[in-house]
């Protein structure tokens, strides 16, 4: 048996640039960051994991085929991570493409060839995290909060710690022990499809082209009116929900907007609907630690500080130690670890479930 304490994660996340991968060390209770790396995805690959965001033709075929192009550029992570180990890996933890997320109807589906991998690596991978969630009655989402509380909660210190990925997320650990959090929306969804949409590119670079434009108090409006930001918790969601055509079906309400406009508000529409998540947690934050892509844009960090009404220091994860686009891998590695420890890597608090219970699928090498 395998008793390395070294951890492979692997996350490629709604934003569906790449896969982030991390070596990590739990050994001794630890949870300690050796390497970290980025593999970007082939265009065509990207193509296709987009376009099985939406119902098509042959997608049973096609999703096939993606989940071993898939395969392969986890498997290039992998060995990217491997000569930083040296000594055995117990396992590779990987959170598969989401593609579908629709736990209303009991069901979430992270495309992903796991057996692939473990024959492409030679070691034991671990995927599937969200299903058993799910079948306890859970959402399957977030699962991050439990690993927030384990790397960065602080007994006597309440602190919020936020993943803006394509889907934003909240974890706000009480300092108490206790733990909620969900998902709040658009992250970088929007922002990313706007300014793809306008000017090709992939994303808003440090949110530049926000900040060169002014938030329309009209479009705004119209975006927050969505029920989803009323839905009580536990809730998630993601591209299911907001995509071209919900984008699209608000911006027919305000058809006189300039586009730079456009990117201001749906920045701010970001940055709003975090705030008033973590406010109405009552937790009396002293900080806001953000990961994910959306650190990297510094004016949605203002907007965010800005909605939160300049009294909350808003920082990225670096001021605890981990940089922010290593969060999510990091995690799942951990939610790995804890599989294969038998330990449950749920909340119920976050996700509604039944009860703790044990993530993940064990495929051997």
């Amino acid at each position: 048996m395998n008793t390395s304490s070294l951890y492979i994660g692997l996350m490629s996340g709604t934003s569906l640039d790449g896969v982030d991968g991390v070596l990590a060390d739990f050994g001794n209770g630890a949870i300690r960051t050796i390497e970290a790396a980025f593999v970007p995805f082939p265009a065509a690959l990207r193509a296709e994991l987009m376009a099985l965001q939406a119902k098509s033709d042959n997608e049973l075929e096609r999703e096939a085929i993606a989940a071993n192009g898939l395969a392969a550029a986890y498997a290039q992570c992998v060995q990217a991570l491997l000569p930083a180990a040296g000594g055995p890996v117990a396992a590779v933890a990987v959170h598969g493409q989401t593609i579908r997320h629709r736990p209303e109807l009991g069901f979430t589906r992270q495309t992903n060839n796991p057996a692939l991998l473990a024959e492409l690596a030679g070691i034991d991978v671990v995927a599937d995290f969200r299903s058993r969630d799910i079948a306890a009655g859970g959402q399957g989402a977030p699962l991050v909060p439990a690993f927030h509380e384990a790397a960065f909660g602080k007994p006597g210190v309440a602190r919020a710690v936020v993943n803006i990925g394509g889907i934003g997320n909240i974890s706000v650990l009480h300092g108490d022990g206790r733990v909620t959090g969900y998902d709040t929306g658009p992250g970088n969804v929007l922002i990313d499809l706007w300014i793809s949409r306008n000017q090709g590119k992939a994303y808003d670079a440090d949110g530049a082209w926000a900040a060169s434009g002014k938030v329309d108090a009209k479009l705004l409006e119209v975006l927050l009116d969505e029920p989803y930001f009323r839905q009580p918790a536990p809730k998630s969601t993601g591209r299911d929900l907001f995509h071209d055509e919900w984008l699209d079906a608000k911006l027919a309400q305000c058809p006189d907007v300039a586009p730079a406009d456009v990117q201001a508000t749906l920045t701010r529409l970001t940055a709003i609907t975090i705030a008033r998540a973590i406010e109405d947690e009552n937790a009396s934050v002293a900080a806001v630690y953000v990961c994910g892509g959306g650190a990297y844009n510094a004016t949605l960090l203002r907007d965010l500080a800005q909605e939160l009404g300049g009294k909350v220091t808003v920082e990225s994860t670096a001021a605890l130690g981990v940089a922010p686009n290593r969060v999510e891998a990091l995690a799942f590695a951990w939610l790995g670890y804890r599989f294969m420890q038998r330990q449950p890597g749920n909340l119920p608090a976050v996700t509604g479930a039944k009860g703790p219970r044990i993530l993940g699928a064990l495929y051997p090498a």
